[in-house]
């Protein structure tokens, strides 16, 4: 573990002081989103929480006669006129976009270029020899493959694998990555696991450049150390499950169910492309396995990120004004409180706001209790993002153009394997989809492709 810290440390000290920013940055792009409007009989609800101090506005999806509608809010202390907002849904509908979990697409490079870009990834580093240290046949001597190789924010990535300990020993010195004396034993112990390495650099310039219709919600505002959520009288007039939506706000970190477990959604997980046009019975789906492996209900985490910034970034973050008529209240001490946040541009700015997404479906028999909450202190993001990854599929006419088929393919069936896991559908059915979308099904070899191609003259004398 030390040494991989230490590889990873060199790694990215060497990149800051001395290598040139990539041109061609492997990007990944936002494409969709899970909204609530994916789920019937859901509730939205927002909850700005500090020390003892809430505010919580809430927006059910009724549909029918207004003058009908009545919301019954127990809540834990006396409320007076002035505790009480009328607000705006378009808020909670922003917060929502904003925290959706989210589809994101990649774009494999041809793999016959790859030589070319690492000849730019590696032209400037401080421990450097001609041109042959980034050619692919040097690559080979080595015993070292560059399996992928993207951009993640500000950091250049490349993800390696190698067959010997010395050969991606001389490979990351060749490179301009310090390693420690007497690794090599060490990295020999990772390779025979299989283990593939991490490997990641600072781009300069990205570093620089960082920087369903409801009635209006009520928002009531109130004092007391209970930190929860009534939800049991919503399931006396309820139609089987319900799906609550809580946005949970605060100062310190993640929120947390105290008296029901908390659970990640299923994340970073790569499916086969054709899901982008079919999320939304992807996302559904998925949930709906997800609960029904915690007995049909749960409670999950879909998001959890500083307020200030987003990557993939699903709507804007909300303005200070909109958070303030969200309950935000620590907003207007500012300058009491003022702890500087990271934010995209070099900047930076005290808007100190968390928001956690938590999604619970439940009923009255799985949900005896309110919900009762926690803030953890946790500062760490999450997000539930799924991954498309696009294979080059022009002409590739290069001795590398094999060993990519066959990772891609590789890759693809484990994307099958994967969303039939998240799903319950069976792959039978994920490769007709494959093959009724006409798109991201498997890539043919070169022996593959030339079976049973004939030349034009073949047919001028032929019986057939």
């Amino acid at each position: 573990m030390k040494l991989s810290k230490y590889l990873l440390s060199s790694a990215l000290v060497a990149a800051s002081l001395s290598f040139a920013p990539s041109a061609n940055a492997f990007c990944g792009f936002y494409v969709a989103k899970a909204d609530t409007d994916l789920f019937n009989q859901s509730s939205k609800v927002a909850l700005v929480r500090d020390g003892d101090r809430t505010v919580i506005t809430m927006a059910n999806d009724y549909i029918g006669d207004p003058t009908e509608f009545a919301m019954v809010i127990p809540v834990p202390t006396v409320i007076k006129k002035e505790q009480v907002h009328v607000s705006d849904s378009s808020l909670l509908d922003h917060l929502d976009a904003y925290t959706a979990p989210r589809l994101v697409e990649y774009f494999d490079e041809n793999p016959c270029e790859m030589r070319h870009r690492l000849k730019r990834f590696s032209a400037s580093a401080p421990v450097m020899m001609e041109s042959a240290q980034a050619d692919t046949a040097r690559d080979q001597a080595l015993g070292v493959t560059i399996e992928e190789t993207f951009s993640v924010g500000e950091y250049d990535i490349l993800i390696l694998s190698a067959k010997e300990s010395d050969g991606l020993q001389s490979w990351l010195t060749e490179n301009g990555y310090k390693i420690p004396d007497g690794a090599e034993r060490t990295l020999g112990s990772y390779i025979k696991q299989d283990m593939k390495f991490f490997v990641a650099k600072v781009n300069l310039e990205k570093k620089a450049d960082m920087g369903g219709e409801m009635l209006r919600p009520i928002a009531v505002a109130y004092e007391s150390p209970k930190f929860m959520l009534p939800i049991r009288l919503g399931t006396v007039n309820a139609k089987g499950t319900q799906d609550l939506f809580v946005y949970a706000l605060t100062r310190k970190g993640k929120v947390e169910t105290t008296n029901y477990r908390t659970h990640k959604i299923p994340s970073d997980k790569e499916v086969p492309v054709f899901v982008k046009d079919q999320f939304g019975d992807f996302y559904r789906d998925m949930y709906k396995t997800s609960a029904k492996r915690e007995g049909g209900h749960g409670v999950f985490m879909e998001y959890a990120w500083d307020m200030n910034w987003c990557d993939p970034c699903a709507a804007d973050p909300l303005s200070d004004d909109q958070l303030r008529e969200l309950g935000v209240f620590w907003l207007n001490d500012r300058e009491d409180d003022i702890r500087p946040m990271p934010r995209r541009g070099g900047k930076s700015m005290a808007k100190d706001v968390y928001v956690t997404r938590l999604h619970v479906r439940y009923d009255a028999e799985s949900f005896p209790e309110d919900l009762k909450f926690k803030t953890t202190g946790d500062r760490g993001n999450f997000q539930g993002r799924y991954i498309l990854r696009h294979a080059y599929e022009g002409e590739m006419n290069c001795p590398e153009a094999e060993d990519y088929v066959e990772r891609v393919n590789t890759r693809k069936e484990k994307e099958i394997k994967t969303l039939a896991n998240l799903t319950g559908w069976s792959t039978g059915h994920i490769r007709t989809l494959i093959d009724e979308s006409g798109t991201g099904g498997f890539l043919k070899s070169r022996k593959e492709k030339e079976k049973g191609k004939s030349d034009w003259w073949d047919k001028i004398w032929s019986d057939d």
